[in-house]
């Protein structure tokens, strides 16, 4: 069984003008459908050819780069498209929003560390807000790796994440990431992000 390119749950102007629609469409049918196509390619008669892609990327250290790094291209711009909604969705709140200032203090506290650690990851990569031992934490990670994986330096089950490849700003915002990460905050589906927290 192969992996599949997901269809997006709203139109490519739908994120704008925070992100446009000419990104938005090459991000997810060039990008988002080349590490789609080049994983099944390097997945075909392999060892880890009709596993899930979660139990492929925990075993990141044993499988070849090409798996590596498009079933992380694959399995983290699923994440990105799932987090994001025209209009944002409101602020966290229950479960979520205890979480959150359990691990950080505020939002305001997170938005302020997530930020950071997507503006200053250098080169290509995403950063993400992730369960770690049952707490809240902030991270990076470079290229297409996840904290998934067993080589990530912080590991544990994402739930946030933004990517930070000049591919997903650059026709709008050029060199100004920091720009693009906080346009970032006001496409957040909180309920999707909830959601990954307790399931």
């Amino acid at each position: 069984m192969s992996f599949e390119l997901p269809k997006l749950p709203y139109a490519y102007t739908a994120l704008e003008p925070y992100i446009d629609a000419r990104t938005m469409e090459i991000h997810h049918t060039k990008h988002h459908g080349g590490y789609t196509a080049n994983l099944n390619n390097a997945l075909q008669g392999s060892a880890w050819e009709g596993r899930s892609i979660e139990e492929i990327l925990q075993s990141a250290g044993a499988i070849s780069p090409a798996v590596r790094n498009n079933g992380g291209g694959f399995y983290n711009h699923n994440l990105y498209w799932e987090i994001l909604t025209p209009g944002g969705s409101r602020e966290p709140e229950g479960v979520l929003l205890d979480a959150i200032r359990e691990s950080f203090g505020s939002v305001a506290a997170l938005k302020e560390a997530f930020t950071k650690a997507a503006v200053t990851r250098f080169g290509s990569g995403w950063a993400w807000l992730l369960l770690h031992d049952n707490k809240l934490v902030v991270s990076s990670t470079p290229n297409q790796d996840n904290p998934l994986m067993d080589v990530a330096e912080v590991k544990g089950k994402p739930i946030l994440g933004i990517d930070v490849w000049e591919h997903a700003y650059y026709l709008n915002y050029q060199n100004r990431r920091p720009d693009y990460v906080e346009a970032f905050w006001n496409l957040i589906n909180w309920d999707e992000v909830a959601g990954k927290l307790k399931g």
